[in-house]
């Protein structure tokens, strides 16, 4: 075919087909290599170009990309230019977008077919670049703590887990899975070759005036690997206490144990409770500029100003325990310690809280009375369990509702028969009906739900003579230790969440 008028390129730049296809590229990329698919019929991809020959890896790439052979005509460089700038005017770029002009009939193992050093080059080509950055963007806009990636027979399956549950997300079709996972390994500096093996990196990133630290965490499945990227955003990482959702009594008391001098402080709850960001505020509250405080952290996750932070390595030997035992001959006024989770590290804590050292730290447990057995369960004597820990925060996040479209309603009946909704002490409740801002879920944003384990004499005394757990428990209550659900009620009570979030969470 000749050389066509800017006529007949109209007509062309105007089918759905040419409009779709040309958004799942780059204009940049478009441009460089000189061509402009035109037409996707069949299995036949209709590409213009200006140039007397274009690159072939490029043709290759295109044909990976759209699963179809690729057909070449010739047409005028100042048109087709025009043609990729009018179609770039047209729509933003969204990775649904892009996702939708990927879309090919290849079949499901195609990634099996794919040579490693073309895999290595369509990874770093500007579509598959350019969606993984865009389902990195929507992932931040949508407020998504992580990204997960998995292979499934006929597609990528992308979900973002945002305020704690997981949503689905537009999914690449399978044929790109190989190129947007190793896409992922080379940002993270993982080997693109290794399939087998369970591997973990890091990128640092900095998206939209953003910094943005992505652990990434690799597995092989049945139909490839799946990828799990946790996001880990500096501008929202770092809260205040007062900020973290604690009634004014918790808040109050919470303070006072932080500020002793010596001891040992725990936050307790399952992963994602929101423990780190509970020390990490308890934390910035203590540093005045005239102690010493260390962490130890797997892996640190945001960077305190002024504070030496130590991540764990147990391929080097930097664990919890010996970087514990090192850290005392640093002078330390406060260690933060990310876990406790073996007996060696938990007779170390013990001790450095006996030597005059205030200690922060996390155990996994579902309630703050747990706490106490579990240190006594990993073997640390029941004496010095009494004696050094001060108290026990335990804690669940609950969604809030969204601000938006908050509605008033009647608990519905499967709820009133959980809980005796008259003990709320109010006829009406809230939720959110859903809508764009929250993304049709009617929750926007957590906050905290917390029971709070202060010792006195008495409890102190308890746990020397190894009492369970459900008897620490119930000398809480009577002491009056607020329950995770009774702290969930007081949330639906002022209208900041709903029963159905506590009774997720929290279950009486």
């Amino acid at each position: 075919m000749g050389t066509s008028d800017a006529a007949r390129l109209d007509e062309l730049t105007e089918l759905a087909a040419v409009q779709r296809l040309s958004r799942s590229l780059t204009a940049d990329w478009l441009e460089q290599q000189g061509v402009l698919p035109l037409a996707l019929s069949g299995s036949v991809l209709r590409v213009g170009t200006w140039l007397g020959r274009v690159d072939p890896l490029a043709l290759d790439d295109l044909s990976i990309l759209f699963g179809a052979e690729v057909e070449v005509e010739q047409h005028g460089e100042h048109d087709l230019k025009s043609a990729i700038r009018r179609v770039y005017a047209q729509d933003e770029v969204t990775a649904e977008g892009l996702i939708a002009g990927m879309a090919s009939e290849r079949g499901a193992n195609d990634e099996d077919e794919i040579p490693l050093d073309d895999l290595l080059h369509l990874a770093n080509e500007a579509p598959v670049v350019r969606l993984v950055n865009l389902l990195l963007i929507e992932a931040l806009e949508a407020r998504a703590s992580d990204v997960h990636l998995e292979g499934y027979q006929n597609e990528l399956r992308v979900r973002y887990r945002v305020d704690g549950v997981l949503q689905n997300a537009p999914s690449p079709p399978s044929h790109l899975a190989a190129a947007i996972i190793s896409r992922i390994k080379i940002m993270a500096e993982l080997d693109i070759a290794e399939r087998r093996m369970p591997q973990d990196g890091r990128i640092r990133l900095r998206l939209q005036d953003r910094q943005v630290d992505v652990r990434v965490s690799t597995m092989p499945t049945l139909r490839g690997e799946s990828v799990v990227l946790r996001l880990l955003d500096k501008e929202r990482g770092r809260i205040s206490l007062t900020e973290l959702g604690m009634a004014d009594d918790t808040l109050e008391l919470f303070r006072d144990v932080i500020a002793r001098p010596h001891g040992i402080v725990l936050s307790t709850g399952p992963t994602g409770s929101g423990k780190s960001t509970t020390l990490y505020a308890a934390v910035e509250l203590l540093r005045t500029g005239r102690e010493k405080i260390l962490t130890v952290e797997d892996p640190v996750e945001y960077e305190l100003t002024g504070v030496p932070q130590v991540p764990v390595n147990e391929k080097v030997g930097v664990t919890f325990a010996n970087t514990l035992r090192a850290m005392l001959r640093q002078d330390p006024d406060i260690i933060l310690v990310g876990e406790i989770r073996d007996a060696e590290t938990a007779q170390i804590a013990t001790q450095a809280a006996l030597t005059g050292h205030l200690v922060l730290s996390t155990l996994h447990t579902n309630d703050a009375p747990t706490a106490l057995t579990r240190l006594l369960d990993l073997g640390v004597a029941a004496y010095l369990v009494a004696s050094t820990v001060d108290a026990v925060l335990a804690q669940r996040l609950v969604r809030v509702i969204c601000p938006s479209c908050k509605a008033e309603t009647v608990p519905d009946k499967s709820v009133a028969r959980r809980i005796d909704v008259q003990a709320l002490g109010v006829e009406r409740i809230w939720k959110g009906a859903g809508c764009d801002a929250c993304r049709q879920t009617g929750y926007r944003g957590r906050t905290g739900i917390y029971e709070l384990l202060v010792m006195d004499a008495e409890l102190r005394a308890e746990v020397q003579q190894r009492r369970g757990s459900e008897e620490l428990r119930v000398m809480g209550l009577q002491k009056g230790m607020r329950s995770l659900f009774n702290d969930g009620l007081r949330l639906v009570r002022t209208g900041v969440t709903t029963l159905d979030e506590v009774l997720r969470v929290a279950r009486g």
